[in-house]
């Protein structure tokens, strides 16, 4: 699970969600001079429990699991977070009958003039954290602010250090093996026709990696990261919300590098994000 891509309107079904489970705690009735008696709170009243406390909160660590999960499950062609916006709803509406009735009808039993007992604090958080939950998980789809990630993705830092870089090399094979027979070959190379000409020609590829300028990227979803010498076993796994510095562009491909200093070869880079 991502907790990267949960987004603000996630932070406020978890943070209702937080207040509706203190608010379990606290007393669901309030009577007059009752001040040494025990009230009871959610946990001692059933239909509470399963209609507000709950629902509510199941709801939630729906909405929050389905926005984690890279790839949503399906219930009867519905995925996760739908059912986790409807359970908060039927947990808003339940807290608002019980807000409205605390006593469950009993003041209703026996003689007519008595009065039942009041919501108590346990009630009325319960039903502010529901309509908060509710609201939160049906508007984060409409509204943009709502929709902007809960954690930002760090930005990274500039890659100036790197800019001075690409014409020393990076340690690469490419890069090394040009340099290896500048040391001993122009003496011995003589006899070689060809190899003068050779020397000048193997510079020349790395005109476009003068051009190719490093920038950083973030993938959209967890990539493997393949050895430069073509190995198929990965050497390093690229995960979202993480900034990567591209150093190289092979083709398709591009030469990353992670913030340990391992490099690799990115071979999918659809849908990467410019940092």
């Amino acid at each position: 699970m991502n907790i990267r891509s949960l987004t603000r309107g996630d932070g406020v079904v978890i943070g209702a969600a937080v207040l509706l489970f203190i608010a379990s705690f606290l007393d669901i009735y309030s009577v007059d001079g009752a001040e040494g008696i025990e009230l009871p709170n959610a946990w001692g009243s059933g239909p509470l429990l399963l209609g507000v406390v709950l629902a509510g909160l199941i709801g939630a660590a729906l909405i929050v699991v389905a926005r984690g999960l890279p790839q949503v499950p399906k219930i009867a062609g519905l995925d996760l977070g739908q059912f986790g916006i409807a359970f908060t709803v039927f947990a808003a509406w339940s807290a608002l009958g019980n807000i409205f009735d605390p006593a469950g009808g009993a003041n209703n039993v026996g003689d007519s003039s008595s009065t039942g007992p009041d919501a108590g604090i346990g009630l009325i958080l319960a039903l502010v954290a529901t309509l908060a939950l509710a609201g939160a998980a049906i508007a984060t789809p409409l509204v943009p602010a709502l929709q902007a990630p809960l954690i930002p993705a760090p930005r990274p830092a500039a890659p100036q250090p790197y800019g001075a870089q690409p014409p020393g090399g990076y340690g690469y094979p490419g890069a090394q093996q040009p340099q290896q027979p500048y040391g001993g070959q122009p003496q011995p190379g003589q006899p070689f026709g060809g190899q003068p000409q050779q020397a000048q020609q193997q510079p020349q590829p790395q005109a476009p990696a003068a051009d190719f300028s490093p920038f950083w990227f973030a993938v959209p979803v967890a990539r493997p990261l393949f050895a430069e010498d073509g190995s198929p076993t990965p050497i390093a796994e690229l995960a979202p919300g993480t900034w990567y510095l591209a150093v190289e562009q092979r083709g398709p491909a591009l030469v990353a590098q992670t913030q340990d200093g391992r490099r690799g070869v990115l071979q999918d880079t659809s849908g990467i994000q410019r940092g």
